[in-house]
């Protein structure tokens, strides 16, 4: 049976495959891979030895990535992709002293978060010496569902693309707090009236995060903020009092800078 192409087939008609593949075979360069050999390359992208082999030599020509005899990794030019979306949001010099201001005030990290598939990635960490475990640098990953800066921007999907998401979404319990997807559900509703998600212990046993959305002009939202405590130095009810009107008057500032 014959017809007009579907939509789908019409996007995937612009679809540049061999442009995907290559930015996932960057992606597959991780904590557990750091470097890896051609075969080794091959076979985590599910290609083959030769179209491998094409891919890191393009790389390696363009200088992102670097070969040790057998051996290749990533170079620190592939931060030059990361950095052109930070310089669109002006972290620098407008909203990293905001950010500290924040930090100083509240004597806790502070972060901007972005929503990427399922997870949360941290583009900018102010941090503090503390009780905290995890160990998150800027590029760091983590379970949008588990984590305060996930809820918040998930809540900010339209319904359609919330369902989505949770459909793709591996819910793990990783304490005996973390929520199913139900209860997500439920919450969303109180996030997007309160302006602001809590998540107490649901990520890391003894960590309580507070998230806040930064829209921007047009009101929608950009990023999250995020701040993190230990649970022996702060209650769910302080963070409400005390930290939750700090945030959110961070997030109207950087508001009032966002282009």
């Amino acid at each position: 049976m014959t017809g007009r192409p579907s939509t789908d087939q019409s996007i995937d008609k612009e679809f540049m495959s061999t442009f995907a593949r290559g930015l996932e075979l960057i992606r597959s360069f991780d904590t557990e891979t750091p470097a890896m050999t051609l075969s080794a390359v091959a076979e985590k992208n599910g290609l083959s030895r030769a179209a491998a082999r094409r891919y890191l030599l393009t790389l390696l020509k363009l200088g992102y990535v670097s070969q040790d005899d057998k051996t290749f990794r990533l170079t620190a030019k592939v931060l030059e992709l990361g950095y052109s979306y930070l310089a669109s949001l002006d972290f620098t010099e407008t909203i990293t002293p905001i950010m500290e201001k924040v930090s100083y005030r509240l004597g806790e990290s502070c972060s901007a978060l972005v929503l990427d598939g399922t997870d949360i990635v941290y583009v900018v960490r102010i941090p503090r010496r503390g009780l905290i475990p995890i160990n998150l640098q800027i590029g760091a990953r983590l379970p949008a569902y588990a984590t305060s800066g996930g809820r918040v921007l998930m809540s900010a999907l339209p319904d359609t693309e919330l369902d989505d998401l949770l459909d793709r979404t591996s819910f793990d319990r990783l304490t005996a707090y973390t929520k199913d997807r139900q209860g997500l559900v439920t919450e969303f509703e109180q996030i997007r009236s309160n302006g602001y998600a809590i998540v107490d212990q649901e990520l890391e046993l003894g960590m309580r995060a507070l998230a806040v959305p930064v829209f921007d002009r047009r009101g929608q939202t950009r990023f999250a903020l995020n701040t993190s405590s230990h649970v022996s130095t702060v209650s769910v009810q302080r963070i409400i009092d005390e930290y939750v009107p700090i945030l959110q008057e961070a997030s109207r500032r950087i508001t009032d800078v966002l282009p």
